[in-house]
């Protein structure tokens, strides 16, 4: 793990001598004396790791010769913490990690009879036979700088960061899989942070394995580096442009599909504990024609006469195609190793799966405030967010001056490694509007309240909607793990197993499994996922008060137009099946998804609610019993997509892709909005994957 507390250990004093300080007491050695006690010492720790260490396989198959630099520090409890590895294969790392866990507690260095933290390096020797080196006390600067690189030299700053890895499937496959070796950790709520998953993967030495050897300066920002990269003392600032330029065709009678996205983004860090990052897209783009269709039909009434999903309002232009600006930004600011505070405008996601029933990335950017709390075995988020009912305006007189309508969102997840294999996790929501509470209502911001109790002494139904969750997470193996989650937006439990289908079970269910390196193929990554969700689940029943005959729904989980949840809503079911590989800068992906949802008819066929559309209100709903999954225009939906490419530069995650969609639409009556449809739909382009798109609806 490269550079992990470097300011940390340059900062330190290194004013205590070594004849000043009794080394560390290793088990064996308390008798012997104090001249004698770093030479026992080194005896015994040489000797562990030696009867330990097993050269992974990858090094001897290639006859391996070589060093492993270790620095670790023997704490004031008396334990190993490793500072710094450095290594040839990430597989050598891995072991040094595993090894030194093995290691048992010893009487902690002392100075002057106080215990201290000692730091000390040892250059292990691959094969094990050419070890005759000791393990060496750290006692000035300089022995640091020997082994560890200045950070000032390093082209990637934002591995050492309170930055967020840019949440995209296919990158993360990778980084979970490490996460869940050994030991569990809280992988749920994403994104992760740069800093928060380094004691678990060498981002850094994974990226400069894949670097090119450019000798011109085009050739290394094309293939390699930032497009600009200032440093000083405690500081750097980092310059990237952003690209989505993309061509396709589908079956429809669409010359061509298309997208222009421009764009720059801005990273840097303050100190060791604030960063921040900034970026714009100014985009043009037209998709195949079932995503033109649905991007019209979630138009604005100001602003705006479409929306990009999951980019946000857009305007005509040209033949079929839409304008859509888009910013996102955020501050991250970690004052220990406790808390980390960001406040930003974009996205996040709660959840072990492809999709999320808590929430996820499938909406528009929105404003947050997020708290990350980490103690024990406990990860405690909590999420503040701003979003926006565009079909309702604040000035329903004057509309020119008008704005969208805000509906605020408090979620709090709790994540609890309950063992060495099983995580659990438990979520609350509550979702108001300024029809509410003219506002958030204090209460919410508490970080630690029980959001249901507040809702329901602020008046029930129409001050808000809170749902509750529980996921799960089980580790079979290192590269096994099945995961879940079951949502509750409304329940009465007497009627849960009447058989009735009583409107008001509002649940919704997911299970699925990841299989990483699977049958030994490193980075081949398997999932398979079950999603099912009851009708009118995510939904809420509040009359609109500008107009009392209509049936509207402020209280959704919804934003601009979209769910913040599953994209297809509520009223379904959808198997998934998932392979992903990546290997140096290649990758791929395949995708099959089959499923059934049901969606309302036609006003002029029945104009009443079956639970399929979040954005109407369950008191217009068909019935109070009967209702089950996919009932109302039951729809077949079956999706396969299958993508492949070349990273360009991995710094920005720029592209080389080609893809195709297969995707098969059959209703069981045909309207106007909701029609058969098959579509095959070819894309090749050059792009920066830095979040993900879905179309898979």
């Amino acid at each position: 793990m490269k550079h992990f507390l470097l300011s940390f250990l340059i900062l330190l004093s290194f004013s205590l001598k070594a004849q000043e300080t009794k080394p560390p007491v290793y088990p064996g050695c308390e008798d012997i004396v104090l001249n004698e006690l770093m030479g026992c010492f080194n005896n015994k720790l040489k000797a562990a790791l030696m009867e330990e260490f097993q050269v992974p396989a990858i090094a001897e198959n290639e006859n391996y010769k070589g060093t492993v630099k270790i620095v670790f520090v023997i704490t004031k409890e008396g334990e190993f913490e490793i500072l710094y590895i450095n290594a040839m294969y990430q597989e050598l790392e891995d072991e040094v990690h595993r090894v030194f866990k093995t290691l048992p507690t010893v009487q902690a260095p002392t100075y002057n009879g106080r215990a201290i933290d000692e730091r000390y390096q040892f250059p292990l020797a691959i094969p094990l036979s050419d070890n005759n080196k000791k393990v060496v006390v750290i006692e000035d600067k300089k022995d640091i700088e020997d082994v560890i690189p200045d950070l000032q030299n390093t082209l990637f700053p934002e591995f050492q960061s309170e930055l967020n890895i840019p949440f995209v499937h296919q990158e993360y496959d990778d980084i979970i899989y490490n996460l869940n070796k050994d030991e569990n950790t809280h992988t749920a709520s994403k994104p992760y942070l740069f800093n928060e998953v380094k004691p678990y993967i060498d981002l850094e030495a994974k990226r400069t394995s894949l670097l090119k050897n450019r000798e011109t300066w085009g050739g290394r920002k094309l293939h390699n580096e930032h497009l600009a990269l200032v440093k000083g003392k405690n500081y750097w600032f980092t310059l990237n442009p952003v690209f989505d330029l993309q061509v396709g065709k589908d079956n429809s009678d669409v010359d061509y599909t298309y997208n222009n996205t421009r764009g720059l983004q801005i990273q840097g860090s303050l100190g060791e504990k604030f960063s921040f990052s900034t970026s714009f897209y100014e985009s043009q783009g037209r998709f195949a024609e079932y995503v033109n269709k649905d991007t019209r039909r979630l138009g604005a009434p100001i602003g705006a006469n479409a929306i990009v999903h999951g980019r946000g309002k857009a305007t005509s232009f040209k033949e079929g195609g839409f304008d859509y600006p888009v910013a996102e930004a955020y501050l991250s600011y970690t004052p220990n190793k406790f808390f980390n505070f960001q406040f930003g405008n974009g996205k996040n996601f709660i959840g072990d799966g492809y999709r999320s029933l808590f929430l996820s990335d499938v909406a528009s950017p929105y404003p947050f405030l997020k708290i990350s709390t980490q103690f024990w075995k406990i990860k405690y988020t909590n999420l503040w967010m701003w979003m926006d009912d565009v079909r309702r305006i604040t000035n329903e007189d004057n509309s020119i001056y008008g704005t969208n309508f805000r509906k605020y969102v408090a979620m709090h997840h709790l994540s609890w490694n309950v063992t060495k294999n099983f995580n659990i996790g438990l979520f609350e929501a509550v979702i108001t509007n300024q029809d509410s509470y003219n506002g958030f209502d204090v209460s919410f911001f508490n970080p630690i309240i029980f959001y249901r109790a507040v809702e329901f002494s602020n008046g029930g139904d129409l001050s808000g909607n809170v749902q509750v969750g529980l996921n799960m997470k089980y580790k079979v193996k290192n590269n096994i793990s099945i995961y879940s989650q079951f949502l509750i937006d409304e329940l009465t439990t007497k009627r849960v197993f009447d058989g009735t289908g009583y409107w008001g079970n509002k649940f919704a269910f997911q299970l699925g499994v990841k299989y990483y390196n699977a049958f030994k193929i490193d980075g081949l990554m398997l999932q398979g996922e079950f999603n099912w969700v009851r009708p009118y689940t995510y939904s809420h029943g509040d009359n609109n008060p500008n107009n009392p005959e209509e049936f509207d729904t402020g209280l959704n989980a919804g934003h601009f137009n979209q769910a913040i949840t599953h994209l297809w809503g509520a009223n379904f079911y959808e198997i998934i099946g998932i392979a992903r590989y990546k290997k140096d800068r290649w990758f791929g992906s395949a995708k099959l998804i089959v499923g059934k949802k049901g969606f309302d008819y036609d006003e002029n066929v029945d104009n009443r609610s079956y639970g399929g559309d979040i954005w109407r209100s369950y008191d217009d709903r068909v019935s109070d019993i009967g209702n089950d999954v996919g009932q109302g225009n039951s729809t077949n939906i079956f999706i396969a997509d299958f993508q492949g490419g070349y990273v360009v530069n991995p710094v920005n995650n720029l592209q080389l892709f080609g893809g195709v969609t297969l995707r098969n639409f059959s209703p069981d009556v045909d309207g106007d909005v909701i029609s058969k449809d098959n579509t095959t739909w070819f894309t090749i382009g050059f792009k920066s994957s830095l979040f993900n798109s879905y179309y898979d609806f």
